[in-house]
C-alpha cells in the first residue's frame, strides 16, 4: 500500500475511534446534569439537585481516574460542574445550572463560521489533534475545502440546539431545558461523526502528501520557491526537465558554419 494512502487510512480509523470514545463516554458527561434535572423535577429543591449533581460529578471523576483517564480532562469536568452548581447556588435559579453550555453554545455557533472562512474549520483542527498531523492538511487546498463542508454539518447541530435551548432558558423552564441539554454531547458527537463522513464523501478519492513535514520536498535551491505539496494541476514534463534557475539551463550551441568548397 502506498505509504500516503496508508497514513490516511490510519488518520481514518483514529477519528473514528475518537468518535466511538466520544459516544461511550457521553454516558459519563450526561451524568450531573441528568441527576440534576431528574431531582429537581421530582423534588423541585434546588439544594438537594444540585447535592445530587455534586455527587454524579464526582462519581464521574473517579470513575475516569480509575479508567486511567487524562486527569486534565477529568478535573475539566469536575470544575465544570462546579461552575454549574456556584451560579445555580447564587442565583437561585435552576435554569442558572444550564447557563455555562448555553454560554459555550453560543461561543461555538459564532465562532464556527469564522474559523470556516479564516481557513481553520474546527472538525479540521480537532482532525489534526487527534491524528497527530496538527496543521499539516492546510497545506491541500482539497482537504480544507473538504473539512469545511464537515465543520457545517457540527455547525447546523449546534444552531439546532440553540434554537430549543434560548427560549426554555428565557422562560425559566428548568425541567425542559434539563431534559433538552442531556442530549448536548450526543449532539455533538453525532454531528462529529456525520461531519466526518461527509468530509470523506467530499474528499472522494483524492490523496495527497498533506500529512508530510514541512520541510519535506523542499527545493535544494534557496532562490527557487518550494512546490506546493498538493498541486491543482498537471505537471509538465518540460518543467522538470528544464529548471527555472538559470543557471541550470544547459548553454545553447553555436549555429553550425557551411563550408563552401
Amino acid at each position: 500500500m502506498d505509504p500516503a494512502a496508508h497514513e490516511e487510512a490510519g488518520g481514518v480509523d483514529a477519528v473514528g475511534a475518537a468518535v466511538r470514545s466520544r459516544l461511550r463516554g457521553t454516558v459519563i458527561d450526561i451524568a450531573p446534569a441528568f441527576g440534576f434535572t431528574l431531582t429537581f423535577a421530582l423534588t423541585h429543591r434546588l439544594g438537594v439537585a444540585l447535592t445530587l449533581a455534586f455527587t454524579a460529578g464526582a462519581g464521574a471523576f473517579i470513575h475516569r481516574l480509575v479508567r486511567k483517564e487524562p486527569v486534565v480532562r477529568a478535573l475539566g469536568i469536575l470544575g465544570f460542574v462546579c461552575v454549574q452548581g456556584a451560579l445555580a447556588a447564587r442565583t437561585g435559579q435552576a435554569t442558572s445550572f444550564f447557563l455555562p453550555h448555553l454560554v459555550l453554545h453560543c461561543a461555538m455557533a459564532v465562532a464556527a463560521p469564522v474559523l470556516i472562512l479564516l481557513g481553520w474549520p474546527p472538525l479540521g483542527v480537532m482532525a489534526g489533534l487527534l491524528t497527530g498531523e496538527r496543521t499539516a492538511w492546510r497545506r491541500c487546498a482539497v482537504r480544507r475545502r473538504a473539512f469545511a463542508r464537515g465543520s457545517l454539518v457540527l455547525f447546523t447541530g449546534n444552531v439546532l440546539m440553540l434554537t430549543v435551548q434560548l427560549p426554555l432558558f428565557l422562560s425559566g423552564q428548568a425541567v425542559a431545558l434539563g431534559s433538552v441539554d442531556v442530549f448536548g454531547p450526543l449532539v455533538f458527537a453525532l454531528g462529529a461523526l456525520l461531519g466526518w463522513r461527509v468530509y470523506l464523501r467530499a474528499l472522494g478519492g483524492h490523496r495527497c502528501d498533506a500529512a508530510l513535514p514541512a520541510h519535506v520536498g523542499l527545493s535544494a535551491n534557496p532562490a527557487r520557491p518550494a512546490d506546493p505539496v498538493c498541486p491543482t494541476g498537471p505537471v509538465h514534463a518540460t518543467d522538470s526537465a528544464h529548471p527555472a534557475n538559470p543557471a541550470h539551463t544547459p548553454p545553447t550551441r553555436p549555429p553550425m558554419e557551411r563550408t563552401v568548397r
